[in-house]
């Protein structure tokens, strides 16, 4: 549990939703445990995935969603209007580019789970909802609650805490589980 969450302790829906998200965080961070920027950075499979820019993406992801929870589809952007430049920026988002450390990286995301947690405690309804994004993965006009996009946080974090593990065997041999 962060600071935050720990001055405001959220109860209910939201501690189980914040419960839910800190154990998968916790997951994700745990496959980098002992490693160097060096082998946070190392791809392992044929894709370009290593462990220190899948949680670069985790942590862009997490922060995007907390910003449509606030602001709306806008804080998104039109995806289905990405140019090769944008694609090649959103790229960057699973690789170590020069200068960044794990460190660096696990910091930012300890930041962004902050707001995150800070921003579930404080929000006055859960059912809030906003329209979708454009993008060619979500149905037109669709709508999703604060409650939903949650949920989503959750799986995806979920989601790629599995990828890290396969990246981290794959790497050295270390196991998150098992």
């Amino acid at each position: 549990m962060t600071t935050a969450t720990k001055t405001t302790l959220p109860t209910g829906e939201r501690a189980d939703l914040l419960e839910a998200l800190a154990k998968q965080r916790h997951f994700l961070r745990f496959t980098t445990r002992d490693l160097t920027d060096e082998q946070a950075g190392r791809r392992t499979t044929v894709s370009e995935l290593c462990l220190g820019g899948l949680i670069k993406h985790v942590t862009s992801v997490e922060r995007n969603w907390v910003r449509f929870i606030q602001d709306g589809p806008s804080s998104m952007g039109d995806f289905t209007a990405m140019t090769e430049e944008d694609w090649a920026r959103r790229a960057d988002e699973f690789r170590m580019l020069p200068g960044e450390t794990l460190a660096g990286v696990l910091a930012d995301y300890a930041e962004t789970a902050d707001r995150t947690d800070e921003l579930v405690a404080a929000l006055p309804d859960l059912d809030a909802a906003h329209p979708l994004p454009k993008a060619p993965w979500f149905e037109a006009e669709a709508q999703w609650s604060a409650r939903r996009v949650l949920l989503h946080i959750i799986a995806e974090t979920a989601q790629h805490a599995g990828h890290a593990d396969i990246l981290r065997e794959a790497l050295d041999g270390a196991k998150s589980m098992g």
